[in-house]
């Protein structure tokens, strides 16, 4: 049997992508932290049941450790199987410091790459998951097939899934490594579920906030388009691509080749939750003068660095991942005609405090 080995599981990506693979037939097995391990049981017993899988083994380990803190008896059970191995763990948060996110993103990394070069030929494929916004500030059409520094990142959650990048790109060369760069990952397109309330939720969060006033008004101007994918379209590309030879060796953009405009989302958004349209505008400047205000920030649910990506001129190039995934019937579904599903969702857990993110 196929093993599928895991890091970043309870994580919402980890957990689906487990679930997806387990409805394949093939084995789960995830690295987890020790002050996860409890959550983890119970995410691991709920898969079983909805897969009705083999016991998912979990192992207890830390990615920033040499030889990810594993017993012998997990390193000697890795070293046996014909394994694809996932790595996922990194810590996603646009207001990460720097000195956490450079030992989790980077120091990570390298130490998952270093076990990985151990599995040798038991190692069918080491699917890596970058992020689209490894290019910084870079603007323009940015290709799949280059990792270039840009001047400047907009946050060290960029910077560093770029330096780890850097590390897996050069260990194509040793091991067959495909790299994964979603762009903003939302809810399954269909139910809406999602495991927090980030990235465009933050729109919702703010609109919720402000749907008492007589009027909610646009953010600043933007003609730029804002890239969001639904989860499930992320774990049937991925499923997918870890199985095609031909994606050996490749990075791919799985972001959407065809997003909608910021002002188009968050129109359609505003009306789903109120009934009405924006109206008026507050300038950009003001509103992230507004947003060094900690009290502001955490009343709106929003953190302030979500405002430099609204209106960042870049757009991804697709062409390796649509070349790739031709004839599967694999593309995500428009953003647009989704949101109903996605406020309906929000709108069921907004009061839970489990989905919201802690704004700094």
């Amino acid at each position: 049997m196929k093993m599928t080995v895991f890091t970043g599981f309870p994580g919402f990506i980890a957990t689906r992508l487990m679930e997806a693979c387990a409805r394949k037939g093939w084995g789960l097995a995830a690295i987890v932290l020790p002050s996860e391990m409890e959550k983890a049981k119970k995410q691991a017993a709920i898969t079983e049941r909805r897969t009705g899988c083999a016991p998912v083994r979990l192992m207890a380990g830390d990615i920033t450790a040499e030889g990810l803190a594993l017993s012998g008896e997990d390193r000697l059970w890795l070293t046996g199987q014909q394994l694809v191995f996932w790595h996922l763990a990194a810590i996603y948060d646009l207001a990460v410091p720097e000195d956490i996110a450079r030992k989790v993103n980077i120091l990570g990394t390298q130490r998952v790459n270093e076990l990985v070069k151990t599995l040798d030929h038991h190692l069918e494929r080491y699917m890596y998951f970058s992020t689209a916004y490894v290019a910084g500030k870079r603007e323009g059409l940015l290709l799949e097939d280059e990792l270039v520094r840009p001047d400047a990142f907009k946050n060290h959650y960029e910077e560093t899934k770029f330096e780890a990048e850097l590390l897996v790109e050069q260990l194509k060369k040793e091991v067959p490594t495909t790299i994964v760069r979603p762009g903003i990952v939302r809810g399954h397109s269909t139910s809406g579920e999602t495991s927090k309330f980030d990235g465009p939720y933050f729109f919702l969060n703010m609109i919720d906030r402000m749907k008492q006033l007589p009027a909610i008004p646009y953010i600043g101007r933007s003609n730029t388009a804002i890239n969001v994918v639904p989860v499930d379209y992320i774990l049937d590309a991925s499923v997918y691509l870890s199985e095609l030879k031909k994606a050996e060796s490749a990075t791919v953009h799985l972001t959407d080749p065809h997003p909608h405009p910021v002002e188009e989302v968050y129109r359609a958004m505003v009306h789903e939750m109120t009934g009405r349209y924006p109206k008026g505008r507050i300038p950009k400047k003001l509103a992230a003068l507004s947003m060094t205000v900690p009290a502001i920030r955490k009343y709106l649910g929003v953190e302030a660095e979500t405002l430099d990506y609204m209106d960042w001129q870049a757009q991804f190039d697709t062409r390796i991942a649509q070349s790739l995934l031709e004839g599967s019937g694999i593309q995500p579904a428009d953003f647009l005609e989704t949101i109903p599903a996605m406020v309906a969702f929000y709108e069921q857990h907004k009061k839970e405090s489990k989905y919201h993110v802690t704004i700094a």
